[in-house]
């Protein structure tokens, strides 16, 4: 399913990151790689506020439904 479905507080498992080459790299940057630990900590008005390696990241709607747990 996709991390925008996720319940605030769940803790996911990334399986699978889409979207275009760019979009994949732009998200390996930011933390979001296969095997990786999720956790939603916020929803504002479709965007995501994550803890990814520690760090609490906020995404946009666009490309938090190209993350799939």
């Amino acid at each position: 399913m996709p991390l925008i479905l996720a319940d605030t507080g769940e803790e996911a498992v990334i399986r699978r990151v889409g979207g275009s080459p760019e979009m994949k790299k732009h998200l390996e940057d930011m933390g979001f790689t296969v095997g990786g630990a999720v956790t939603v900590l916020n929803t504002i008005g479709g965007n995501l506020i994550v803890k990814i390696k520690e760090s609490r990241v906020a995404i946009s709607k666009e490309m938090v439904q190209k993350i799939m747990v």
